[in-house]
């Protein structure tokens, strides 16, 4: 092209695309028309040719989205029939008062496209009706319907609660379901009709369950939990029903129903984001049938749409007619799903952990040592890794860096010098002792007395699996580096002999 020749290319949104409204708006946002000319013409100027085809891109970007959705929706789906665990519904499971709970939600607002059945292992759980694509609205719940603490404003409990200092919105709601489960002219009497007599989480543990749980963490938070409601409840009762028996009967105020109360709020309330910016803690019937998945297909639930004053449950996912509908109830560990949701979720949870205090200081005894040069470091299974490399061995780098340095601090690391290499090798050697006497102190499980066990033993003794697994992953990662360590090692001293 000589200098002064110039040519262009033309870019053109077609009217019958499907998307052409929002594709034309979303050009004109950027500077574009639905119709735009490019020209192309030699120049000196640095970088024009750069910023040409950087627009071209730009422009073709927008106007091929559709084409790119798909491709992107297609990903999205084969990667979810890879990891997705199906659900298997238990047929002699009868469902009819979650059916009088769906009619009851449908009389009042609710639109779902889901149904409730028995999943095997796993409870209830909601099921597909029909095919559904990424987007559509799998389940809407009006504001009406949703269980907030405006319910508690209208009784006369709320006015004796608003006067204790410090008590949370949480804890009223929660005395206000215990009394209002056995309301029989309770607007959600159907809704609470359904729930179970009995939560199986790990704040149920018996002292069986409990004791398996014996060299693990999860037996920490389980005593430590049970102990905040014990000394939550006692700052309560007998105090109220003594001064207010007419408003809070004793007979509906037990620890026991405290108890009930406290695992109904834990494994089915969710926070939402209302129209007016205020977060709050809400029971959201027929949305509590969702089961938890490391796969979900609803992912973005917790708002409110300000035009139809309702809560939206779309898929991420697609979930196919008969499948079951799952949504993520967070980044949790293992140990929080027993603890206040009581199961194990299915698959290799990335939030599983072993938490690993180490010295960061100089100091060599553990007494004299002071908290703050402490670091606690999360060790996950090392399958999840995929660097087991020299240097890496699927194991956390902030926690191998602190070892080499509390070891040798002025020694320069990660080379494949004799010192570093034998100052590496001590690291792992000293960290595999540490995994190797935490699966000692977790003793070897029993498995052959499981069918005799009850709902919690066997709760207790997968969590006990799981966490040896990753101890034994991170001491097989270590023994491997060590063998690789010496290998390198063995070569440098040869290197050293030979001059």
């Amino acid at each position: 092209m000589d200098y002064d020749e110039e040519c262009s290319i033309v870019l053109e949104l077609s009217e019958r695309d499907p998307f052409f409204d929002k594709k034309k708006k979303l050009l004109q946002s950027k500077g574009f028309s639905p119709k735009e000319r490019i020209y192309l013409k030699s120049s000196s100027k640095p970088g024009w040719m750069n910023a040409t085809v950087e627009v071209l891109l730009h422009i073709a970007r927008i106007i091929q989205l559709n084409e790119l959705r798909q491709k992107i929706l297609d990903l999205i789906s084969e990667y979810g029939d890879k990891i997705s665990v199906k659900g298997i519904v238990e047929k002699e499971h009868s469902c009819d008062e979650e059916e009088r709970l769906i009619e009851w939600g449908e009389n009042n607002g609710v639109t779902t496209q889901l149904k409730i059945a028995y999943i095997e292992g796993a409870g209830r759980g909601a099921i597909a009706r029909k095919d559904l694509k990424v987007g559509d609205i799998a389940l809407e719940i009006p504001v009406s319907t949703i269980i907030s603490e405006e319910h508690v404003h209208e009784t006369d409990m709320y006015g004796v609660l608003k006067e204790i200092d410090g008590i949370s919105s949480e804890t009223i709601l929660l005395l206000w379901s215990m009394k209002e489960k056995y309301n029989c002219d309770s607007k959600f009497k159907i809704y609470f009709d359904t729930l179970p007599e009995k939560f199986n989480t790990g704040l149920s543990f018996s002292i069986e369950a409990i004791t398996m749980l014996d060299g693990t963490l999860l037996l920490e938070e389980i005593m430590q939990a049970r102990q905040h409601l014990h000394a939550q409840y006692d700052e309560l009762f007998p105090v109220l029903s003594n001064n207010f028996p007419d408003i809070f009967p004793p007979e509906l105020y037990t620890w026991e129903k405290f108890l009930w109360a406290c695992e109904l709020w834990y494994t089915n309330s969710m926070k939402i984001m209302y129209s007016d910016g205020k977060l709050r803690t809400c029971l959201i019937p027929i949305a509590g049938f969702l089961n938890h998945s490391l796969c979900p297909h609803v992912m973005h639930y917790g708002k409110v749409d300000p035009a139809t004053n309702s809560l939206k449950f779309c898929l991420s996912r697609p979930c196919r007619s008969g499948e079951e509908c799952c949504l993520s109830y967070g980044s949790f560990s293992s140990s929080h799903l027993i603890t206040f949701y009581g199961f194990l979720p299915q698959g290799d949870n990335p939030y599983d952990v072993i938490p690993l205090d180490i010295d960061g200081s100089d100091v060599d005894s553990n007494e004299d040592t002071p908290m703050s040069n402490w670091t606690t470091h999360m060790v996950r299974g090392t399958w999840l890794s995929k660097n087991h490399n020299i240097f890496y061995y699927g194991l956390p780098s902030p926690l191998l860096d602190n070892l080499r340095r509390s070891r040798s601090p002025m020694l320069r690391t990660k080379t494949f010098l004799q010192g570093s290499l034998e100052n590496e090798l001590e690291v792992l050697d000293n960290l595999k002792d540490i995994f190797d006497d935490m699966m000692d102190s977790m003793d070897e499980i029993d498995l052959d007395d499981r069918e005799n066990c009850s709902w919690d033993e066997n709760l207790a003794m997968d969590f006990k699996i799981l966490q040896r697994r990753i101890a034994h992953s991170v001491s097989t990662s270590c023994h491997t580096g060590m063998e690789m360590l010496k290998n390198e090692l063995y070569k440098c001293m040869d290197e050293d002999i030979l001059g």
